[in-house]
C-alpha cells in the first residue's frame, strides 16, 4: 500500500484561540460547530469527553452532496499547542478509495485577530496507487469549506464565542 500526505495552510481573519473553541468538542461544546457551520453541518454527536479516544459523528446537511456523515476518533488533542489529530472511521469525500485517513489540524497565531491553520491528511489507498490530484483537492477542499464557513461566522459574530 502507498501512503500519502497532503498538507495545506490557510490564513484566517480570526484568532487561533477563537477557532479552537469552536473546533474542540470537550465540555459539551458539540453545539458550537453546527451553529458556526449552519447549512453545512446539521448535528455533531460526541461519545466521550472530547479528548483522545472520543468518537465524533458529524451529520452534514444535504448541501454537502455525497458525504452525509463523517465519524472520527480523536487520536490526540493538545489545547496548549492547538493541535487536533483524528482518524476518519467513516465517511469523507474519497473514503471509498482509502484504507485509512488521519487528519491533523494545527492552529497558530498570526498576529492580532488572525491565525494560520495547517491541515495535514495522511492516507493509505486500498489499491496501492497514489491518490489522484483531483481527489487530493476534494479531500482538502472539504476541510477548507468548513474552516472558511467557521471563519465567516466568527468574523460576523466575534463576541459570541469569546
Amino acid at each position: 500500500m502507498v501512503a500519502g500526505v497532503i498538507t495545506e495552510e490557510y490564513a484566517l481573519a480570526v484568532s487561533a484561540e477563537l477557532l479552537w473553541k469552536v473546533m474542540s468538542f470537550g465540555d459539551g461544546k458539540s453545539t458550537l460547530l453546527p451553529k458556526a457551520c449552519e447549512g453545512l453541518i446539521d448535528a455533531v454527536e460526541v461519545e466521550g469527553d472530547g479528548g483522545a479516544g472520543s468518537v465524533t459523528t458529524i451529520k452534514f446537511n444535504a448541501a454537502m452532496g455525497e458525504a452525509t456523515v463523517m465519524k472520527t476518533r480523536v487520536v490526540a488533542l493538545d489545547a496548549a499547542t492547538r493541535v487536533m489529530r483524528s482518524e476518519v472511521l467513516e465517511g469523507g469525500k474519497v473514503r471509498a478509495q482509502l484504507k485509512s485517513q488521519v487528519l491533523e489540524m494545527k492552529m497558530e497565531d498570526a498576529g492580532e485577530g488572525a491565525c494560520v491553520v495547517k491541515v495535514t491528511v495522511e492516507y493509505e489507498r486500498l489499491d496501492g496507487a497514489p491518490l489522484a490530484a483531483e481527489d487530493q483537492a476534494k479531500l482538502t477542499q472539504g476541510y477548507l469549506a468548513l474552516i472558511k464557513k467557521m471563519e465567516a461566522y466568527l468574523v460576523a459574530h466575534p463576541e459570541e464565542f469569546a
